[in-house]
């Protein structure tokens, strides 16, 4: 029964300092940005105050898929912090209660943060970004490049679509390549210039357009008035319109299942940058939720202090690795994405690197 009561009180303890952290940081972070920026278009009626309020409500999830962690380190810090400068852990210590079973309640509820970031990440941020984007009428570039390669690698031609609206396929322009210079130049044979572009869900054909003929030197030789000519057909059609349409989104707009059918399909028609880009985001989504379980240990090991010893040491150190964290996720994506570094490892630098620190500290504590 003693074990239960001490679990109860340390539960208790965790609950309410990580739920006080992670309510202050979306407080923090979002009335600067988000809640200031929306009131001042509610007073001045560019938007009603319903619409307001329903903007702050989407952003919700953003901002709590980032809190979710970095309340789980800080409140751990505060709740061990006071145990230990309260003497409570030196008594626990002394019984002969392990580090392990004293932080159990903490890793508990850790788990449960962690389910619960998973859900946030695949389900309410993809939706809550996508109202968004409807309500502000944000909408991202659509230019699309497609490039199209034959059997040895070659390039075969190159699809630029500057307008894409979901429905309609707009000022199109194909680059297409001469076979037998593939390898050794990039000479073009001829340029395709359509306002339109059909789609039929097995071939892209262009309706009316004209074709620019060029010279094996690059000189235009002549340009002719086509008719209901297809461009791409079979698979390359049916997964270049796919990609297309995924590429209007971004990363935190889709699901995790259409991000792995995204994949996949870049990963089929070789689109290498953007293949590892996304494979990277994928993989992070994982990690990120992991990391309530990992700040969470850490946090308990920051707050095991001794009862003199300074309370800022140990925030000073979460407020680093939580700045370190968050700042180096562009740069690990774009390591990723130039294949400097594959993206399972970008992906799992952060989390290595704090398993580390745990283990370190660890030993530093003598635990």
């Amino acid at each position: 029964m003693k074990i239960k009561l001490l679990d109860k009180y340390i539960w208790w303890q965790i609950f309410l300092s990580c739920f006080a952290c992670i309510f202050i940081f979306m407080i923090v972070w979002i009335m600067p940005e988000i809640l200031l920026r929306t009131v001042q278009l509610a007073i001045s009626g560019v938007i009603s105050y319903k619409t307001a309020a329903y903007i702050i409500l989407c952003e919700l999830p953003k901002v709590l898929n980032i809190a979710l962690p970095v309340g789980m380190l800080l409140g751990s810090i505060i709740t061990f912090d006071k145990m230990s400068k309260d003497f409570e852990i030196s008594i626990m210590r002394s019984t002969g209660i392990s580090f392990f079973r004293i932080i159990s309640s903490a890793i508990i509820i850790s788990l449960v943060a962690t389910l619960f970031t998973f859900i946030v990440e695949d389900k309410l941020l993809p939706v809550s970004s996508v109202k968004i984007k409807k309500i502000k009428q944000d909408r991202r570039s659509s230019q699309f490049v497609f490039p199209v390669k034959n059997k040895d690698d070659s390039m075969n031609k190159i699809i630029i679509v500057s307008k894409f609206d979901e429905n309609n396929i707009k000022d199109v322009i194909v680059l297409n390549f001469y076979d037998e210079y593939n390898k050794g130049s990039s000479l073009l044979s001829s340029i395709i210039i359509s306002d339109y572009v059909k789609y039929d869900h097995k071939t892209w054909t262009i309706n009316s357009g004209k074709k620019y003929l060029i010279t094996e030197e690059g000189i235009f030789n002549k340009i002719d008035e086509i008719q209901n000519l297809p461009v791409l057909d079979g698979l390359s059609a049916t997964n270049a319109y796919k990609i297309m349409k995924y590429s209007i989104y971004r990363d935190r707009e889709l699901t995790n299942s259409q991000i792995s059918e995204y994949i996949k399909l870049l990963k089929q028609e070789n689109m290498d940058d953007e293949y590892r880009f996304m494979l990277n985001k994928y993989i992070q989504r994982y990690t990120h939720s992991f990391m309530c379980i990992i700040f969470t240990i850490l946090g308990c090991l920051l707050g095991f202090s001794k009862p003199r010893e300074q309370k800022f040491i140990g925030m000073l150190i979460a407020v680093g690795v939580i700045f370190g964290y968050y700042i180096t996720i562009p740069f690990f994506d774009m390591l990723a994405e130039k294949a400097v570094l594959s993206p399972w490892i970008t992906s799992m630098i952060a989390p290595v690197l704090s398993v580390i620190l745990i283990i370190g500290l660890k030993k530093a504590k003598d635990l």
